[in-house]
């Protein structure tokens, strides 16, 4: 296994997953979440450390957050937390992980460009 086995969401990011399904068009949690942490990652501040309730019914495991390219998400979890001078421990990369998820999800809810699955595709050009 990985050193994030599980995801539980806060119901904050639930309700914020639900407006971006609407939204974009992408039905599926895994993939408007890893939208969200790579929208994290690119941005170059570390996310403020913050206690993250785990009090939505929203859960997957790591394989289907990740998928085919969880030794890819892990290894830029690891990068990244070696970036900004943290250890790359299991608990670490699993708070690290929550953190940034829970930031690109609110980044992703408060554009208010985002209208369509095309306006992802423009963030992300934009940010390369």
């Amino acid at each position: 296994m990985t050193a994030i086995d599980h995801i539980r969401l806060s119901q904050q990011a639930k309700d914020q997953l639900i407006r971006l399904k609407r939204v974009t068009g992408i039905e599926h949690w895994n993939v408007l979440c890893r939208w969200a942490l790579c929208v994290s990652l690119a941005e170059k501040s570390v996310p403020p450390f913050s206690k993250i309730a785990a009090d939505s019914n929203v859960e997957m495991s790591w394989r289907v957050f990740a998928g085919r390219y969880a030794e890819l998400y892990l290894a830029l979890m690891k990068q990244r937390c070696l970036r900004d001078g943290l250890d790359t421990d299991a608990e670490t990369l699993a708070q690290q992980f929550r953190l940034h998820l829970h930031r690109g999800i609110a980044y992703l809810a408060a554009n208010k460009n985002l209208r369509k699955i095309d306006d992802l595709i423009e963030l992300a050009l934009q940010a390369a």
